[in-house]
C-alpha cells in the first residue's frame, strides 16, 4: 500500500490526524484459499479495496475510484475480487470482477453478471463451482434474485415487491437462504431456503402473519460437504441470539449461550464450534461456543475492553478481530497477541475515554455515553449531542473522530442510546414504532435535562448534531423542541418525510412502512407528525446542513424542501452540497464537513474553552 495524507505536522491539528492517519478493515479471506484477503483501507485518501496475498505480503489496491469502494468479495478460491460498481456514491450499480493475483489485474475489471442491468444490491452468495446468487432492489421490480452461472444466462429465481436479499449459500451449492419481509414488516425478516431453481426447502417465520413481531437472520451454512445446518439469529427470548436449523431434516436446535447482551455467532472453519460476539451495554467481547459439549461449551476469547467491530476465526483456530475503544485507535489483533495487519504511516492520536451514564425516562433507564474535555476540569462544558443514525443501530465505546474532534475543541460530547436503538432487548429496539422521531426525542430530552442538572452541560451552549436518522432527529427536534437547543448540524438528514419517502431507494420505503404503518396517503397524519418539514417555523437556533447531491437514502430534493423554507423566513441557517452519496469516502471531504461544522459552531457560540 501506498499513504499520502498521514503525514503528522505540529501544525496540523490532533483532530484532523485522526481522520487521516491510514485505517484498514478487518481482512475477509477466500474459504479455500485463506492466506488471500480482501480489505478497505483509506491509505490513499479515499476508502478502497486492497487484495492481500498473505503468504507473501504483498498487498495492492484493488479499485481506484474518486469517491471510493467499500463493497467487495473474494470467492471461494480467492481467484478473484467482485466490488460493487456504482456512481458517485448513489448505491446503484452492478457487480464487477477483477482477477486477485498481481500483474493480473491488467486484465482490467469486466462485469461479473453480464445481462443484469443496474440495481441497488440485495445480498451476494459464490459458489465453488462459480455459481452466483446475486441479490437486486430496484423501485419498479422490488426485490429479484438471479442465480448467474459461469458461461450462461442469469435466470430469476425470486421476485417480490417488499424487501428481501441473499443470505448464504450452502459449501456444495445445493440449498440458498433468502432473508425476505413478504409479509409486510421490515423489521423482523422471515427465512426461505430454496434450491438453486427456486423451488423451496423450508420456510422459518417468526411474525406468525404478525401476531409476533420476531425476526430471523441468516448467519451462515456449516463450512462443511454435505452439512445442511444453518445458523440462524432469532428473538424469541427477548434479544438476538442463535440457534441451528436443518431445513432439509427439518429440526432446529437451541444453543445453550446464557450472556446478558444480543448475541451473534459464525462457524469456525471446520464447523466444530461457533466464534460468538456478544453486545452488550455499548461493549463487546468473543467467546467459543462449542455446540456439542455437553451442555454447550462456552470459553472467553480473550479481547481488551472496549468494542470489537468484526472477528473472523482462521483455519489454525486462531481469531483476528477488529477492536477500539473511545480513547484508543483501531487496530485488527490475533488471539496470538500479534498485530495482524498495520498500515503504514502516522498513527492516530488518541481521544479521552467514555464514561457511562443511566438516566430513568418514559420508557425506562436511557443509557449515554460522555466524553468531557481534558481541560478545564469542570464544567458546564458547551455539549454536543451527537445522535446516532440507524435507527436500530447504536453507539458504542469505539474509537470515532468525529465525537473527539468536539472534544479537542473543549465541548463535551454526549451520545444517547434511545429507543430503538440496538443492543438493549427486542423490545427497546421496537418500542418507536408510529411515534417516530418523537419517542427518540423524548430519551434524548431526559438525557439534556440530566446534562444540565449534573453541571456538565451549559444550558446555554447545547447542539443537536447527528448524520442520516441523527440527523433527522436533529431536524426534527430543533423544530419541536426549539428552546432546548442553542444549534443544530445535521447531516444527510430526513427533513421532508413525505417527498423523501417518494424518493429514496425501495428498501427505505418499505422501512418507513413499518415504522409508520402505511405510506403518506395511508398514514398522513403520522407522516405529518413525524417530519421535521411540519415544525420548520417554530426552528429559533442556527441551522447547519450538510447533504449528498446523490444519496438515495435521505434524497436531496427533500432537504432543498427543508431549506427553501428556512430561507423564505430569513432563519438563520447554513447548507453545504458535495457530490457524493449518503456520507463521503473521501478523507479530505470529511475533514472539509468536520471543519465548516466547528466554524459554524463558533460563529454562533463562541470559542469553547481556546481548545485546539
Amino acid at each position: 500500500m501506498t499513504e499520502t495524507n498521514g503525514s503528522t505536522s505540529d501544525s496540523i491539528p490532533a483532530w484532523e490526524q485522526r481522520f487521516r492517519a491510514p485505517r484498514v478493515s478487518l481482512p475477509d479471506w477466500a474459504e479455500d484459499a485463506p492466506d488471500r484477503a480482501l480489505f478497505v483501507s483509506n491509505a490513499t485518501g479515499t476508502y478502497e479495496l486492497y487484495a492481500w496475498d498473505r503468504s507473501t505480503g504483498e498487498q495492492r489496491q484493488v479499485t481506484d475510484r474518486p469517491n471510493g469502494t467499500t463493497d467487495g468479495v473474494l470467492t471461494p478460491d480467492g481467484e478473484a475480487v467482485w466490488w460493487f460498481s456504482d456512481t458517485d456514491g448513489d448505491e446503484f450499480g452492478v457487480w464487477m470482477r477483477q482477477p486477485f493475483r498481481a500483474g493480473d489485474e491488467a486484465a482490467g475489471d469486466e462485469p461479473a453478471a453480464p445481462g443484469l442491468d443496474p440495481s441497488y444490491p440485495a445480498g451476494l452468495a459464490i459458489g465453488r463451482d462459480g455459481t452466483a446468487v446475486i441479490g437486486r432492489s430496484t423501485d419498479e421490480d422490488g426485490t429479484t434474485v438471479h442465480v448467474v452461472r459461469p458461461g450462461a444466462a442469469p435466470v430469476e429465481i425470486y421476485r417480490h415487491r417488499e424487501s428481501a436479499g441473499v443470505g448464504d449459500l450452502s459449501r456444495d451449492g445445493s440449498l440458498i437462504a433468502l432473508e425476505h419481509t413478504e409479509h409486510g414488516d421490515a423489521m423482523h425478516s422471515a427465512l426461505r431456503v430454496v434450491r438453486p431453481d427456486g423451488t423451496t426447502v423450508a420456510e422459518l417465520d417468526d411474525t406468525e402473519g404478525g401476531a409476533k413481531e420476531l425476526g430471523l437472520a441468516v448467519l451462515g451454512f456449516a463450512p462443511v460437504a454435505g452439512d445442511t445446518r444453518l445458523l440462524v439469529g432469532h428473538q424469541r427470548r427477548g434479544r438476538w441470539e442463535p440457534m441451528i436449523w436443518d431445513p432439509v431434516a427439518g429440526t432446529q436446535t437451541d444453543l445453550a449461550i446464557d450472556l446478558p447482551g444480543d448475541v451473534g455467532a459464525e462457524w469456525y472453519p471446520d464447523g466444530s464450534a461457533l466464534l460468538v460476539e456478544h453486545g452488550f451495554e455499548a461493549r463487546s467481547e468473543l467467546w467459543r461456543y462449542e455446540p456439542a459439549a455437553a451442555g454447550g461449551a462456552l470459553v472467553r476469547v480473550e479481547t481488551p475492553a472496549g468494542s470489537v467491530s468484526g472477528a473472523t476465526a482462521r483455519p489454525d483456530g486462531t481469531v483476528e478481530y477488529l477492536w477500539s475503544s473511545a480513547a484508543e485507535p483501531p487496530v485488527v489483533r490475533s488471539t496470538t497477541g500479534a498485530v495482524v495487519l498495520d498500515p503504514p504511516g502516522a498513527k492516530a492520536p488518541v481521544s479521552v475515554p467514555v464514561e457511562d451514564v443511566w438516566v430513568d425516562g418514559p420508557g425506562g433507564r436511557i443509557h449515554a455515553l460522555v466524553q468531557r474535555p481534558a481541560a478545564p476540569a469542570e464544567g458546564p462544558f458547551p455539549t454536543v449531542f451527537e445522535i446516532h443514525g440507524g435507527p436500530t443501530w447504536h453507539d458504542s465505546d469505539a474509537f470515532a473522530a468525529g465525537p473527539a474532534a468536539w472534544v479537542d475543541h473543549g465541548y463535551a460530547v454526549v451520545r444517547v442510546n434511545y429507543r430503538g436503538s440496538t443492543g438493549y432487548g427486542r423490545a427497546w429496539t421496537d418500542a418507536l414504532k408510529h411515534r417516530v422521531g418523537l419517542i427518540e426525542l423524548e430519551d434524548i430530552a431526559a438525557v439534556r435535562e440530566w446534562a444540565v442538572k449534573s453541571g456538565l452541560a451549559d444550558p446555554a451552549k447545547l447542539v443537536l448534531a447527528g448524520g442520516s436518522w441523527g440527523g433527522y432527529l436533529t431536524l426534527l427536534g430543533l423544530g419541536t423542541q426549539p428552546g432546548d437547543w442553542a444549534m443544530g448540524l445535521a447531516a444527510v438528514p430526513v427533513a421532508d418525510y413525505v417527498t423523501a419517502y417518494h424518493d429514496e431507494m425501495e428498501a427505505l420505503k418499505a422501512m418507513d412502512r413499518t415504522l409508520l404503518g402505511g405510506t403518506p396517503e395511508e398514514v398522513p397524519e403520522r407522516f405529518e407528525a413525524s417530519s421535521p418539514l411540519t415544525y420548520v417555523d417554530a426552528v429559533r437556533a442556527p441551522v447547519y446542513i450538510s447533504a449528498g447531491v446523490n444519496d438515495p437514502r435521505c434524497p436531496i430534493r427533500q432537504v432543498e424542501n427543508y431549506v427553501d423554507r428556512l430561507k423564505g423566513r430569513g432563519a438563520v441557517h447554513e447548507v453545504y452540497r458535495y457530490d457524493a452519496g449518503h456520507g463521503s469516502l473521501v478523507v479530505e471531504e470529511r475533514i472539509k464537513q468536520v471543519r465548516l461544522e466547528l466554524d459554524f459552531a463558533r460563529r454562533h457560540l463562541g470559542d469553547a474553552w481556546g481548545g485546539a
